[in-house]
């Protein structure tokens, strides 16, 4: 009997900017990701910058990840969502036919969406008096 150790990945996926402080705040998310949850590989992607997803995936591979989260940093299920990403991960579950892919929803409908604008909204109006 053949027993494989799971060890599992996270990449935090995001558009990616031509403006790098943009992709520096994703990456500050990462990180802060990788410091609140007990996997030790998370790793971030950009549709449209470096690294991209294949690239993620890739690092994690080379660090025996074989079970990879991609979590979505969009707000809402548009078309890169609901076109492009699927693209990725169904050419990536070809290349990598020993990993397990998953990918979960898009910001969008969380409750903590919620007071994270209501807490944005607070702070300005606060300031007017």
């Amino acid at each position: 009997m053949l027993i494989v150790a799971v060890s599992s990945g996270i990449v935090i996926f995001a558009h990616g900017s031509s403006v790098a402080s943009a992709n520096d705040a994703v990456r500050n998310v990462a990180e802060a990701v990788a410091a609140a949850v007990a996997i030790a590989h998370v790793e971030t992607a950009f549709l449209e910058a470096q690294p991209n997803l294949a690239d993620a995936v890739a690092r994690l591979v080379e660090n025996g990840v074989n079970r990879i989260l991609v979590v979505p940093y969009f707000l809402t299920l548009g078309i890169h969502l609901q076109r492009d990403l699927p693209a990725l991960v169904k050419q990536l579950a070809a290349a990598h036919p020993h990993l397990k892919i998953r990918v979960t929803p898009p910001l969008d409908g969380h409750p903590a969406l919620i007071q994270a604008l209501l807490d944005r909204a607070g702070a300005v109006l606060s300031d007017w008096k």
